[in-house]
């Protein structure tokens, strides 16, 4: 199995509505650290998974569409919903319709996967992954 992976990061805002989430449930920020990994089973023709500025590029753009943002308003997350497992499932879709637009032979091949882990802090992350 072969991989690339990349990472960038987010700053957000947000609380959460249900009482099990204790004093998160007060708004609070986070700067959340975000690897993209993709595995295949081969390498496409140019030798590599996918070319790896596209997919940086790639999670850039998806990132952007929560940077900054307060997440308890933004549509993806109704309900004050945006757990870290949330927004690792939010970022994979975004990263893989981006993906499929690509043009055959610059993505990566058939059968491959993608993982996004959202690391909260150095030691406690939550992750999401799905095939491409």
């Amino acid at each position: 199995m072969f991989l690339l992976g990349v990472s960038d990061h987010v700053m957000i805002a947000h609380s959460f509505s249900d009482p099990f989430f204790g004093p998160a449930t007060r708004m609070h920020g986070a700067t959340y650290s975000v690897e993209v990994e993709i595995r295949a089973r081969a390498l496409g023709p140019h030798h590599v998974v996918m070319d790896i500025g596209a997919l940086h590029a790639s999670l850039r753009r998806a990132l952007d569409t929560i940077d900054y943002q307060n997440l308890d308003e933004h549509p993806a997350f109704p309900g004050r919903t945006s757990t870290t497992e949330r927004v690792a499932e939010h970022v994979a879709g975004l990263l893989a319709a981006d993906i499929a637009k690509l043009p055959e032979g610059d993505a990566p091949l058939p059968g491959a996967t993608l993982r996004v882990l959202v690391r909260e802090s150095p030691t406690a992350y939550a992750g999401f992954e799905r095939d491409l």
